[in-house]
């Protein structure tokens, strides 16, 4: 049975030097989308571009009114992209994805499939088709994410995700006070925590066929490893003190 459409849908991307791919992700979307939602907003989030991403969003918005563009003057990172993203959205449902074309927006229907009962639907590839070095070290993060916060999510970074935009009522985005790849995995921690129901299903994964991948160095991957010690430590902590008051 197919789905009745979303009464309204807000689909944001980060964009950080994607002049070649955030035209076909934003037309891909505007023929795409409608099929899901009666009404589409479509927001481009230019994390400080260098090259012709910022004008090429800002075209697009002139030529179509369901397009916007939030502009950062300076790279600030995919968490601060992502706060834009969901900060700019106006609709009852929140759906987004890279900007490098690695997913298929039409598979949002198994998404908007599984949204009944639900607050949050997250995609998990089902198969990551990405360099060898870069599965390996998803899949020990996941393990660690797993193992530290007793959660059974099996890809937390999956670009590919819809919300309900009322959860965010309940569990205010600025609870979220992590930076960098950990934004992910407290994002849906807090989600989880906050009492929203959060389902998962499988979505294909394309190699990127333009642009140029945004892999993370050694060290960067050990700070996001850092950083999830870090997390974990902090809720420790923040739990115990909660406890502590409740106690007095």
């Amino acid at each position: 049975m197919t789905a009745p459409p979303l009464p309204g849908l807000s689909f944001f991307f980060p964009a950080f030097d994607e002049e070649e791919t955030v035209r076909p992700t934003v037309e891909a979307a505007l023929q795409i989308l409608p099929a899901f939602a009666q009404n589409v907003e479509i927001v481009i989030v230019d994390d400080g571009s260098r090259d012709r991403t910022p004008q090429i969003a800002d075209e697009l918005a002139a030529r179509h009114p369901q397009v916007r563009v939030v502009h950062h003057s300076r790279n600030c990172g995919v968490a601060a992209a992502m706060r834009s993203g969901f900060e700019a959205a106006t609709q009852p449902y929140v759906f987004y994805t890279d900007g490098d074309l690695q997913f298929d927006l039409a598979e949002l229907r198994r998404l908007v499939a599984a949204l009944d009962g639900a607050d949050v639907v997250a995609g998990y590839r089902i198969e990551r088709r990405d360099p060898v070095h870069r599965r390996v070290i998803a899949w020990a993060y996941n393990a660690l994410v797993r193992l530290l916060f007793r959660v059974s999510w099996r890809d937390v970074d999956c670009a590919f995700k819809v919300f309900r935009r009322a959860v965010f009522d309940r569990v205010p985005l600025s609870t979220v006070r992590s930076n960098g790849a950990v934004f992910f995995p407290e994002l849906l921690i807090a989600l989880h925590r906050g009492g929203a129901r959060i389902r998962e299903v499988g979505v294909t994964h394309y190699p990127r066929r333009a642009g140029r991948a945004k892999g993370a160095p050694p060290v960067v991957v050990l700070r996001a490893m850092r950083d999830l010690l870090a997390l974990r430590l902090r809720l420790w902590r923040e739990r115990s003190v909660a406890a502590s008051a409740l106690e007095r």
